[in-house]
């Protein structure tokens, strides 16, 4: 697969940057609720604070749908984020929360999307879990009984019989949720809500969060805001407060890529009747998925964790991306030709226990953070939660799944850079050996 021309960017590859730019805070000022964070999440908080009355304040430090809300590989997911039998093994007791929040999210964007016709391009396809191998399989099947239990509605199935390229064994659809352009959908809800009574500021990068005279105040370069309460939406970056919570979640840089237009007619010939997009089972998966515009955009594979705050800014490594090229060229041997257009990349949050993470510290400081990858459908709908949970001071039984009533985490011990590169190791490994043994299967 070539990668000689690729435009690498830090932002995404999915939409230009939005051309109104909103002016940063200059001054001070107080009000009722203030957000920080202006992604999916912070937006739809702040969007349903206003909706019911309040008095709104909303500080982005680049412009609205700037972070991971844009970057990612646009898959509406109905499961749960991270390691499926992972999550089930350490919180049993809360898998059918998990699930019950995971489909409500995503018909919550959903709905979101048809109120304010917002074009996303989203088509409610699902999504396959897909397996490469026959040892994969094995682990889509036990996944599937996992969800089934938890009262999730998946199928499983053959490559031919789910409707994805005929190089996968075969996976799990899940049959909730579908795929969009999330740049697209990120600007829609922008759109949305400086079109709203909430007072925006882009360009206003908070530098310090504090508590004064009973108000939190939050320092600009420019200004400050006095606020009875604030809530905290700047997921991978919330670590650069001393007020964060420690080990809240760990910060990981993940990369995408998309691939030059791609020939109908060889797209069609890969079989992916479906158009679902795709996550393999490795431990750290990859995901595929195609586009209307006729290629196909892919990534994951490798994560690099951030060490220290302030997060850099940057483009993906082109070491990366050759690996990626060299993984897509193993799935997709029909199309090992086609050259890599562009490639992009940035920061989301993981937590240790691969639940999603919202609470409170304190009566007037709120978070919510970390959707584990699945942040396109859960954040916004956690983000109204949050919300709701300020203004009638009680928890909706989805919030409660992952309220935190003391912000105490552990360790992440495997999200070490050690950690990451041993996890990486062992899906290389088992990808050689179940390589190998395809190779007999056919020679033999």
């Amino acid at each position: 697969m070539r990668t000689d021309h690729v435009t690498y960017e830090s932002f995404t590859g999915w939409i230009d940057p939005p051309a109104d730019v909103q002016p940063a805070l200059e001054g001070d000022l107080s009000c009722r609720v203030a957000v920080i964070g202006g992604g999916i999440n912070g937006m739809s908080t702040a969007l349903r604070l206003v909706e019911r009355g309040h008095d709104v304040v909303l500080l982005e430090a680049e412009f609205c749908g700037h972070g991971a809300s844009s970057r990612n590989a646009g898959q509406l997911a109905g499961a749960p984020g991270g390691d499926i039998q992972l999550l089930d093994l350490l919180s049993r007791k809360k898998m059918p929360g998990m699930m019950r929040l995971a489909e409500r999210a995503a018909h919550h964007v959903e709905d979101f999307i048809a109120k304010h016709d917002i074009d996303c391009e989203y088509e409610a396809t699902g999504n396959a879990f897909a397996a490469v191998s026959r040892g994969q399989m094995g682990r889509v099947r036990r996944v599937a009984k996992i969800i089934t239990r938890a009262g999730g509605h998946v199928e499983v199935g053959t490559a031919e019989e789910l409707g994805i390229p005929r190089g996968f064994v075969g996976g799990m659809r899940e049959l909730v949720g579908g795929r969009m352009n999330p740049g697209a959908f990120s600007l829609g809800m922008r759109r949305v809500l400086l079109d709203s009574s909430a007072r925006v500021f882009e360009q206003t990068k908070v530098t310090d969060v504090t508590r004064e005279s009973g108000r939190v105040v939050l320092t600009t370069s420019q200004g400050r805001v006095r606020a009875d309460r604030v809530v905290l939406a700047t997921n991978a970056f919330a670590g650069e407060w001393d007020i964060t919570p420690k080990h809240l979640s760990v910060p990981i840089y993940v990369i995408e890529v998309e691939t030059e237009p791609i020939d109908p007619d060889r797209l069609a010939a890969l079989g992916w009747t479906s158009g679902m997009g795709l996550v393999t089972q490795h431990a750290i998966m990859e995901n595929y998925r195609l586009t209307p515009r006729n290629t196909i955009v892919f990534g994951v594979r490798r994560l690099e964790r951030g060490t220290s705050y302030p997060l850099p800014e940057k483009v993906p490594d082109p070491g990366l991306v050759e690996e990626l090229a060299s993984a897509f060229a193993t799935r997709f041997p029909m199309l090992a030709d086609v050259a890599i257009d562009r490639a992009w990349g940035g920061w989301i949050a993981i937590t240790s226990s691969w639940l999603p993470r919202a609470g409170r510290m304190g009566e007037d400081l709120y978070y919510s953070i970390a959707c584990n990858g699945h942040g396109l459908a859960q954040a916004p709908y956690v983000g109204t939660l949050i919300a709701d949970a300020i203004i009638d001071g009680e928890l909706h039984e989805d919030l409660q799944t992952l309220w935190q009533a003391r912000p105490r985490f552990p360790r992440p011990m495997m999200m070490s850079r050690a950690g990451l590169r041993t996890i990486w190791a062992v899906d290389r490994f088992n990808d050689l050996v179940n390589g190998s043994r395809r190779n007999a299967r056919m020679n033999g």
